[in-house]
């Protein structure tokens, strides 16, 4: 993928993802009875996903409950230092005319396209999600 293909790609998606939680949060805040579940396999298996409770999770997060956030899903701390902190990262790049994300990307992708590191972080995605299956999510 080039850069600037990247770059926007991620942009857009913390973008998205920055919306929905002030969306979420409005909603959430608003009114107890609309139900917010967005994950469509939850909504057509009602069987959490692997990401199911990333949304609540990342809100702990801002409200300065780590433990909470990593019971309800672990994935939300990734998330939310890619959310908040990659943009700032593009930033950088942009005005020192610097490609270290790209650099950063390439060398994440290669290692995690390892053979042994793919099994792995998959293996790590199946006990998150029979975890959110036990959790009821």
């Amino acid at each position: 993928m080039k850069k600037n293909k990247l770059y926007n790609l991620v942009l857009t998606a913390c973008f998205l993802g920055c919306s929905w939680l002030f969306f979420f949060e409005f909603f959430a805040h608003s009114s107890s009875n609309i139900d917010l579940t967005a994950c469509l396999f939850k909504r057509i298996t009602t069987i959490p996903c692997p990401s199911c409770g990333v949304t609540r999770a990342i809100q702990e997060i801002i409200q300065g409950n780590i433990i909470s956030s990593l019971l309800i899903n672990p994935f939300g701390i990734i998330v939310a230092l890619i959310m908040f902190g990659v943009p700032f990262w593009i930033i950088y790049d942009y005005l020192s005319k610097k490609e270290t994300f790209y650099t950063f990307y390439l060398k994440a992708e290669s290692i995690i396209r390892t053979k042994k590191i793919a099994i792995f972080l998959v293996f790590l995605v199946l006990l998150n999600w029979i975890w959110n299956i036990y959790k009821q999510l």
